[in-house]
């Protein structure tokens, strides 16, 4: 048996913020850091607060967790070529807001970069990606490695350590079958679905929390209207690239024509090469003299 739930993305906006509810999130990210993690709290920056004008396809919200450590989660729906970029930028920006101004750098602080992403990104067979920042000697090949005296001033074991580190969940590439307590969550995220033989941390606590039926009516309401609003947003996203992609056709198919008015042919031929009318052959022959 399984239980449909309340989406990661409308839950981490208005649910997860909530400390009784951070169990869910805690349990998220011990499963996929191979950590306990703890969070101490949700910090507050641009990209959290809710309006109306909030980007329907990209939720993200700042945490920080018992460690010290920064840690930012994003979900995005749609295709977004320079996501990458936007990564980079999403630390840089977590790292610059969390240091005062004048504190020295070794309290600049570990970010993690988990991005929930449900396009396919890059190229790869994986469906989770982890990347992290290591220094490769050219011409000995060897890792740079922190000295003892580092390791103790700043608690870490390696370089890699004090930079930010990255994590890709391409949900979309997953296959559905559930190997391991990681994998019980990409189901989850793709799904919108725990069964009941799921055993990962925080999903038995989110069958509890997402559960939309237990959700007060004024909740359920905002709910409804938010996955109605993804559904006209996602209409008008497909609109836009069909007629972005007919327009393109149709320039290629023109193009076809008049190439094949240069060869001085016939309109019928032409007509049957291409599909055009006609009228428009001829329309496009005028453009063609002038």
């Amino acid at each position: 048996m399984s239980k449909k739930l309340i989406q990661f993305d409308w839950a981490i906006k208005r649910l997860l913020r909530n400390k009784a509810n951070f169990v869910v999130l805690e349990g998220f990210l011990s499963e996929l850091l191979f950590d306990e993690i703890f969070i101490e709290q949700i910090l507050e920056s641009e990209s959290n607060q809710e309006d109306e004008n909030d980007k329907f396809n990209r939720v993200d919200i700042l945490t920080k967790n018992s460690k010290n450590e920064l840690i930012i989660i994003e979900i995005q729906f749609t295709y977004e070529i320079d996501y990458f970029h936007r990564m980079a930028y999403g630390t840089s920006k977590a790292i610059s807001e969390n240091h005062k101004l004048g504190d020295k750098y070794s309290n600049v602080k570990k970010v993690i970069s988990v991005n929930i992403v449900y396009f396919d990104l890059g190229q790869g067979k994986d469906y989770i990606y982890k990347g992290r920042t290591d220094f490769k000697g050219l011409h000995q090949k060897d890792i740079l490695e922190l000295s003892d005296k580092q390791k103790k001033a700043f608690l870490k074991e390696e370089v890699a350590d004090l930079f930010p580190e990255y994590y890709l969940l391409k949900v979309n590439q997953f296959n559905d079958v559930a190997k391991d307590t990681l994998d019980e969550w990409i189901y989850f995220l793709k799904n919108s679905e725990v069964k009941d033989s799921f055993k990962a941390k925080g999903l038995q606590a989110a069958n509890e929390v997402l559960d939309l039926m237990r959700l007060p009516k004024e909740d359920q309401y905002g709910y409804n209207r938010y996955m109605d609003s993804l559904s006209v947003k996602a209409s008008e996203i497909y609109s836009l690239q069909s007629e972005a992609e007919f327009k393109i056709e149709e320039r290629k198919t023109n193009e076809i024509a008049r190439n094949l008015i240069l060869e001085d042919l016939s309109n019928d031929f032409i007509s049957k090469v291409t599909g055009l009318s006609i009228d428009k052959i001829e329309e496009l022959r005028k453009e063609t003299k002038e």
